[in-house]
């Protein structure tokens, strides 16, 4: 397996065969956002796949069709990607509804003077490390770490592909009075999947039914998306996923991290944890854990 050659754009590695400079200039200065734009916005591995399977079955009141013959790049696409994602992005109908990594410094300025919504999803940060981590060893756009300790040192470093997750959601946490901003985790999807898609449509302005309800969360369940071709990432390009090793839908549960933390990994990225967040005036699920 070839290994991935990073490029550093204001001191944050990105992986040079899906991402660069002139497409982050591009998009911070001269993209313009609209209005009607919907942005689902994560740090890698929190739950990006997971929300915009359920904003494709809100958009479609909860017929499936769609999303089980449209891959979800193309329903949702990135708009961080260059070439053919970049083309998909510029080539959309408003309302668009578009998906990114990017930390708040690198998103188009022009979304600050808009009335564009943005739906921001976190996760753990532990089990954000071990996702990244099995990640890392089946895609092309994560170096392929020796060490699991190694691994967890790049990331509390931010030496990982878009920086370090502290600054990440420190960074978003500060539209959290922006009514065109809706902070949501991917522990609070777990507990209360179907209230927490209500929750989504009332943010969008989007009226279900009962029944259509229903239809979103049954088919944006882990099982029936694992089972799903267009958004299980089996057809990613062999130049971004190892199709040897994919197994992209992995487990889908919160807590995994306990199955591959020791104690002293679990208390030094405590540590770090709670000098990171320390000035952060907001509780997270995950935090009696800390």
């Amino acid at each position: 397996m070839m290994d991935t050659d990073y490029f550093q754009h204001k001191g944050i590695n990105f992986a040079s065969i899906i991402y660069s400079k002139e497409r982050f200039e591009y998009l911070e200065n001269e993209f313009r956002v609209y209005d009607d734009d919907v942005y689902i916005v994560t740090y890698p591995k929190s739950g990006s796949t997971w929300m915009i399977e359920i904003l494709s079955l809100i958009r479609s009141n909860g017929d499936a069709t769609w999303c089980h013959k449209v891959s979800s790049y193309m329903r949702n696409p990135w708009l961080d990607a260059t070439g053919d994602g970049a083309q998909v992005v510029d080539g959309c109908q408003s309302p668009r509804f578009l998906s990114s990594h990017l930390p708040i410094q690198f998103f188009p300025k022009s979304l600050f003077s808009s009335k564009a919504k943005v739906i921001y999803t976190a996760r753990n940060p532990k089990d954000v490390l071990v996702s990244m981590y099995h990640f890392a060893h089946m895609s092309y756009v994560i170096k392929t770490p020796h060490s699991f300790d190694e691994f967890m040192e790049d990331f509390l470093q931010g030496r990982v592909p878009f920086g370090s997750w502290f600054d990440h959601i420190k960074g978003w946490l500060q539209m959290t009075d922006n009514n065109n901003f809706l902070f949501i985790t991917y522990e609070e999807l777990k507990q209360d999947h179907r209230g927490t898609v209500k929750k989504i449509c009332t943010f969008l302005g989007k009226e279900l039914d009962e029944q259509a309800i229903d239809l979103v969360v049954e088919h944006s369940s882990f099982s029936s998306m694992k089972n799903n071709n267009m958004c299980n990432h089996s057809l990613a390009p062999d130049y971004i996923l190892d199709k040897k090793n994919n197994n992209f839908m992995r487990k889908g549960i919160s807590g995994d991290w306990k199955n591959y933390f020791t104690q002293k990994q679990q208390e030094d990225m405590d540590i770090v944890y709670q000098e990171k967040m320390k000035d952060l005036n907001v509780k997270f699920s995950w935090d009696e854990n800390v």
